[in-house]
């Protein structure tokens, strides 16, 4: 039987780390099912959904701490089980741009968490703007929407609720 574990890793930034970190995975016959990883500053963060039988897993859990030593990177683990629908719902997409400021991700993620609307997935960035430099600050997020939401109106609400903020905001259904 399949089971899952999830492995946050951070350390600095150097060439090889994603080679070492799946080369660990696939060595101890584990399988990356999901992940996300980048670099912060002069980090490299990685969130890891790893798959396998109980035995492999439990061969990564117990090389933890030789992998944080060789690679230099602090490692978390924890098993997981799969996430159970509750219920139906809708996936929807959320792309923010603005002015950058304090304040942006709490303000959006209050406004869904009010609706009991949960964000799957949320990314930010910071750039300059193209022409005058001014610092922008980009959002997108994933939701799952409660059925039951009536779209027109929580759709009204939350551009209502970005021109208040003067966010310049779309929400439509998450394509593929």
């Amino acid at each position: 039987m399949t089971e899952q574990l999830v492995i946050a890793a951070l350390g600095e930034d150097r060439p090889g780390l994603v080679d070492q970190l799946s080369g660990w995975i696939l060595e101890s016959g584990c399988n990356i099912a999901d992940s996300r990883m980048m670099v912060l500053g002069g980090e490299f963060s990685v969130l890891l959904l790893v798959s396998g039988n109980w035995n492999n897993l439990t061969r990564l859990e117990d090389q933890v701490d030789r992998v944080e030593q060789k690679l230099g990177m602090s490692l978390s683990v924890r098993r997981t089980e799969p996430k159970p629908r509750s219920g139906e719902l809708l996936p929807y997409a959320v792309d923010v741009v603005a002015l950058d400021h304090p304040g942006i991700v709490h303000n959006l993620a209050n406004f869904f968490s009010r609706r009991n609307i949960n964000i799957q997935d949320l990314s930010t960035t910071s750039y300059a703007a193209a022409y005058t430099g001014t610092q922008m600050f980009a959002v997108h997020m994933a939701l799952d929407v409660p059925a039951d939401t009536h779209i027109a109106t929580l759709r009204e609400e939350f551009l209502e609720f970005c021109d208040q903020l003067n966010l310049d905001a779309v929400i439509e259904p998450l394509k593929g």
